[in-house]
């Protein structure tokens, strides 16, 4: 470019500049408003006197909880009132706020006036007179009362209380800080089971002893009027609740198999930190499913023929053995950024995979040794888990440490994709991991250590304190060291921190089995799509039907995905006859001549489509089968522990 023609360019370029410049400053163009908390910081300091809580939960036909408080008001502070939001063990901000209506509050006698923080809607700011030493807190919990709701907490024969649903705390203070005194009134006839101290009942009112609100919020109730108990040894007790009391007999040897748990997780950690332990069971087709663990108890439902029909449902035997174990694991040993001092503190889930992974390991073969679930089942389910992480797609973007935050962005709501956009796979991903562990210090110690050494040294110390104690990714690294000396932090960080990994097969390999396919469902696939009703061809078509034919999953990249079909979708027909199972099981093996396609109709919002799958690769499901002949290190370690009686 001459001189000239530069001259004339930069010229131009300025003038646009300037009538830019020019139109922009007519624009209007806001500078943002700061954002400036005045909600105090917690402090690990007591409140000056104890909080009362009253509840009355008499209301099952509307599922309302009435609520009434007194807070103590510290003379010369604001009063700000939080309702819980961040939630141990929900991993996220699952505060039922939405449910919280009729909000007064009075000193005196007087309504006070309150405002909702406009950033913190959890925080309620409330005008306190001068000189006021209390004030009176009422409202309702409105639970669910239909799916699209929420999760169903109360029904005409079971009710699952929470209490952070049905209390608030003052701000400024850690919650183990705050003192309370609780108590329920509950419909006549029923029984509620919390693991809080001090009750006295008087009719159907339970009073407990004053306690901490951290402890309180960790001790949930279960209640029905069809109750029955057993105990398994080691203050450990069995309190399980009916839609209907035929549900609630169980033969010795079914109960015979949670004693054994709980014999095999203590033998495993070498430890109790929990003076007692309340197994909350609900055997329910009406409430709401849960899986929550807590110090010294747990919020479990299974469904009414968990005793009645126990042949046939092994497969879900595996939520007490991992709710138990959360009591070591989760709930005594907690990540340092897991542990928070209130309920508006944000957790961060990093290692979750820890917390979750490992527990999901140790519940298989806790529910292996008791004999809550038989070995064959115990491999079913890493045969399925192997076979997923072995053609998951979106592995190749992911790592399983990325997945721990997936509580809180993902709300654990259905994915349109869930193959490629990757769950909560640091559950049941780190299982496979974990076995990799356990497998590699077996190898390495030559039989003499094991994943069990691990377990004692790091959550089965300090026996009887049911505090909190805290950890980070370096200690979990030294202690691995100091079982069996190995690069633990490049095991670790690789596998778990790393996307792109292969699939965690190796564990498998080195105790003694392979992954293979096969055309018939291993024994946990089968036994888990008769209960849930529903046909998995995750590893043929790429699709998961439920009862209805409607597509529910859809395998990225699967042939199914390749042929434009997307969950929601429904088989109307297949090779011209109305959708059956078997119908759509044979025109699959027929496809294997590949020759002949699978010729689906199908329907998707009210349009009518006929689509040819190009597929021959026939039915296929993940086993796992022994290399050689005798036992495996796997089979070591699946099993008992304790002494044959």
């Amino acid at each position: 470019m001459n001189p000239r023609t530069l001259s004339r360019a930069l010229a131009a370029f300025a003038l646009s500049s300037s009538v830019i410049s020019a139109a922009y400053a007519q624009n209007s163009a806001p500078q943002p408003v700061p954002i400036v908390s005045v909600i105090p910081e917690p402090q690990d300091r007591p409140l000056t006197t104890a909080m009362t809580l009253q509840v009355d939960a008499t209301d099952i036909d509307r599922a309302i909880f009435h609520v009434r408080q007194t807070i103590p008001v510290e003379q010369g502070k604001p009063l700000i009132l939080l309702y819980p939001q961040w939630l141990p063990g929900k991993h996220g901000p699952r505060g039922a706020l939405a449910e919280m209506t009729g909000l007064m509050i009075r000193a005196g006698g007087n309504a006070l006036r309150w405002t909702r923080d406009p950033v913190q809607v959890y925080a309620f700011h409330v005008d306190v007179p001068a000189g006021t030493a209390s004030v009176d807190v009422e409202f309702q919990f409105t639970a669910p009362v239909r799916e699209s709701e929420g999760r169903i907490n109360v029904t005409p024969n079971m009710m699952n209380v929470q209490w952070e649903q049905v209390a608030v705390y003052p701000a400024g203070h850690f919650t183990r800080a705050i003192q309370v005194k609780p108590s329920i009134t509950l419909p006549e006839g029923w029984t509620g089971v919390a693991a809080l101290d001090g009750a006295k009942i008087s009719g159907n009112r339970i009073e407990y002893g004053v306690t901490d609100f951290e402890t309180l919020v960790d001790s949930p109730m279960f209640a029905g009027p069809h109750y029955k108990k057993w105990d398994l040894g080691n203050n450990v007790t069995l309190n399980v609740w009916a839609d209907n009391a035929k549900y609630l007999e169980a033969k010795p040897e079914q109960i015979a198999a949670h004693r054994a748990l709980v014999d095999e997780s203590i033998i495993l950690f070498g430890s109790k930190h929990f003076d007692r332990y309340e197994f909350l069971l609900g055997l329910t087709e009406e409430l709401g499913g849960v899986g929550l663990e807590h110090h010294r108890s747990s919020e479990n439902t299974r469904e009414t023929d968990y005793f009645t029909e126990w042949d046939d449902n092994m497969s879900e035997r595996g939520l007490l053995p991992h709710e138990f174990t959360h009591s070591w694991n989760g709930k005594f040993r907690r990540p340092a950024t897991m542990w928070t001092p209130d309920y508006s503190t944000p957790m961060r889930d990093n290692l979750l995979w820890v917390y979750e992974g490992q527990t999901s390991f140790w519940d298989l073969v806790l529910g292996a040794r008791s004999g809550l679930q038989s070995k064959e089942m115990v491999l079913g389910e890493w045969a399925k888990y192997a076979g997923s992480y072995a053609e998951q797609p979106g592995r190749t973007w992911r790592s399983v440490e990325d997945t721990t935050h997936d509580p809180i962005f993902g709300a654990r709501k259905p994915k349109p994709f869930a193959s490629q956009a990757r769950g909560e796979d640091y559950y049941n991903e780190s299982s496979l991991i974990w076995l990799d562990a356990d497998m590699t210090i077996r190898q390495l110690s030559k039989g003499k250590k094991s994943l069990d050494d691990f377990a004692k040294a790091f959550f089965g110390v300090r026996d009887a304190d049911w505090g909190v104690l805290t950890y980070d990714f370096d200690e979990v690294v030294r202690t691995l060291n100091a079982v069996q000396p190995y690069d633990w932090a490049k095991f670790l960080d690789t596998k778990l921190r790393q996307p792109g990994q292969p699939a965690p097969l190796n564990g498998l390999g080195k105790g003694g089995y392979k992954l293979v396919w096969k055309e018939e469902p291993n024994i946990f696939d089968k036994e888990s799509m008769k209960e849930s009703n529903v046909f998995n061809l995750t590893h043929s078509l790429g699709i998961i039907l439920n009862k209805d034919a409607t597509i529910t999953s859809v395998m990225w990249n699967s042939p199914a995905f390749k042929a434009n079909i997307v969950s929601g979708a429904k088989i109307i027909a297949v090779d011209g006859y109305a959708y059956s199972k078997d119908g759509l099981t044979s025109a699959i093996k027929a496809a294997k001549d590949n020759k002949t396609p699978v010729r689906l109709l199908m329907e998707r919002n009210k349009r009518y489509t006929q689509i040819d799958i190009a597929y021959s690769g026939g039915l296929r499901y993940p086993h796992l089968e022994a290399i050689g002949q005798g036992e495996t290190a796997i089979d070591r370690l699946l099993s008992p522990r304790r002494p044959k009686k």
